[in-house]
């Protein structure tokens, strides 16, 4: 459980970093596009060498596979009813940019997409303390998060809001996100082998559907041309990690 609190803060600390950051200074659209870019292809070996091989060997095919699919489609619908919420209309815009018109601005949409996307995350990096502490998702995550909210902690000063209310706020979301990694590893330390696949599993699929929806299509429309090389050099690093 120690474990759990400090991988949990360390994953979360991305998004106070970034936070404090993005409160004081702007930064370039393309340093964020690699960063996105870097943790796509983290978070790509993450999942395939540790998370969905964990639940693939102790379910086996059938139940691994539906329950990614079923983490997969959960995200989707989520995700449709975030888009809807926010922008009235769903459609293959980014999220980010789409809810430039939204109730709550850029930034608070940024919040609530980072907040959407991490919880699934944060819950597989707990339920992956089960077996072994996975050095490779904790980096996937955290530089998954520090982008985002360097980005929206941006937007949200651009709007108006002042620093210390920026911060304030995405620390909330870091606690949120920090609870969701020791709560992944209560719910998960009493499962058998069958029910802990269908967990990893459903965290997997879920991951990797924000993966394609949100972190790939950003780091591609921010970071061009060195999104292919740090999404390679993320892949790499998180696979000697996981090796």
């Amino acid at each position: 459980m120690v474990t759990a609190i400090l991988f949990g803060i360390a994953a979360s600390s991305a998004l106070v970093i970034g936070a404090v950051l993005g409160s004081r200074w702007d930064f370039p659209r393309a340093v964020t596009g690699v960063l996105l870019a870097f943790a796509s292809g983290a978070l790509i070996s993450a999942l395939a060498f540790e998370l969905f091989e964990d639940a693939y060997e102790l379910g086996g095919a059938t139940r691994s596979g539906l329950a990614l699919l079923a983490g997969a489609a959960t995200f989707v619908a989520s995700d449709t009813l975030l888009d809807r919420y926010m922008t009235g209309e769903v459609g293959p815009d980014q999220r980010a940019v789409a809810a430039g018109g939204a109730r709550g601005g850029v930034g608070w949409a940024l919040l609530a997409a980072v907040t959407l996307d991490g919880v699934p995350e944060n819950l597989a990096l707990g339920v992956s303390l089960v077996h072994e502490a996975s050095l490779a998702l904790l980096l996937a995550i955290f530089f998954s998060n520090l982008p985002e909210a360097l980005v929206g902690s941006v937007a949200m000063r651009q709007e108006g809001r002042s620093a210390r209310t920026v911060i304030a706020t995405w620390v909330a979301c870091a606690a949120l996100l920090a609870l969701a990694v020791v709560a992944g590893r209560l719910l998960a330390g009493p499962m058998s082998d069958e029910v802990l696949a269908v967990a990893l599993g459903f965290a997997g699929g879920a991951v990797l559907a924000s993966l394609a929806d949100t972190l790939m299509p950003e780091a591609f429309e921010r970071g061009r041309p060195g999104n292919a090389f740090a999404t390679t050099a993320g892949f790499f690093l998180s696979f000697v990690l996981a090796a």
